[in-house]
């Protein structure tokens, strides 16, 4: 199966690695300034699950190829735009899109583009970044993936993927129930990425402070309010099972938004949070934690565009 990853950064490229690793055939497109630096480092992975150096086949808008098999997204949700055109060359009558963006808002876009018959569901957790040197630094116990048929089909085309993405260091996973997978994956990253922002701290001294964790859990329970109201497939424990896993979480742990304010650049606050206030608003309900969260966001990203000027 012939793989394209769209991007080489922190998870793309970690993924992309792992499949490099275990002899899948894959090829990275990349801008041509990521192409020059992984022409002149290669791919180098630093992991707790293990590091690497790859020489990795890279393609740019400039290369033309054949249609992909199989095209991971990997890319943030404020270059998918761009992101789907890059592409278009590359996708074929038979070519499939598997996106590991955060949030749920991406999908229709990527069906409105490819087609609803091309794009099947999927997730990642990871906590990793890129260093001075285009560097992946990986850094969590979990590095998965789980992607499946929207509908739980068992279709011939995600049994070759499952074949296909398997047998890595990393966790390929076909899931059963993708479309619940995506949801709690959103709620819990909203919520994360929201409290680490607005406290512009890691996650355990959030959970430190006095009411820190009423806090925590009063977001998660909006948040899931919302999707509810919404008809999301949610689990009814599902506020319950993500405190378990947040207080299993790391002391430092810091959601990659926060990383990515820390360093300057551009977030997702509109794709995550101002997506779930929208839908909030459309069925007439106060969220009134999000609005601060996402508010807190909207002045970063205000403050960033005054600097550039």
């Amino acid at each position: 199966m012939r793989i394209l990853v769209l991007g080489a950064g922190g998870v793309g490229g970690y993924f992309g690695g792992r499949l490099v690793e275990q002899g899948a055939d894959v090829t990275f497109f990349v801008r041509e300034h990521r192409k020059q630096q992984l022409e002149q480092e290669g791919l180098v992975i630093r992991s707790v699950h293990g590091d690497m150096t790859l020489e990795p086949r890279v393609i740019t808008s400039q290369d033309e190829a054949r249609p992909f098999d199989l095209i991971l997204f990997s890319t943030k949700a404020y270059h998918l735009n761009g992101a789907m055109q890059d592409v278009k060359p590359f996708v074929g009558e038979n070519t499939v899109i598997l996106p590991l963006l955060n949030g749920v808002a991406h999908i229709p876009e990527l069906q409105r583009e490819f087609g609803k018959d091309k794009v099947i569901g999927g997730l990642c957790f990871i906590e990793t970044t890129l260093n001075e040197q285009g560097h992946i630094i990986q850094t969590s116990q979990g590095h998965y993936v789980r992607f499946g048929e929207f509908g739980n089909r068992a279709t011939e085309r995600i049994r070759a993927i499952e074949e296909a993405l398997g047998g890595t260091k990393a966790s390929f996973v076909r899931s059963a129930h993708i479309e619940q997978d995506i949801w709690h994956k959103y709620l819990y990253i909203t919520t994360i990425a929201g409290v680490t922002t607005l406290m512009r701290a890691p996650l355990g001294p959030i959970r430190d402070s006095d009411n820190g964790y009423e806090y925590i859990r009063g977001v998660f329970q909006e948040g899931a309010a919302i999707m509810m109201a919404h008809g999301a497939p949610l689990d009814p424990e599902i506020v319950v099972k993500h405190m378990i896993t947040m207080e299993k979480t790391g002391y430092m742990m810091k959601a990659s938004m926060l990383r990515d304010m820390e360093k300057g650049l551009a977030i997702e606050g509109r794709h995550l949070h101002g997506y779930l206030l929208d839908l909030a608003k459309q069925h007439k309900m106060e969220a009134p934690l999000l609005e601060v969260i996402y508010r807190n966001l909207q002045v970063y990203e205000i403050t960033q565009k005054q600097q550039e000027q």
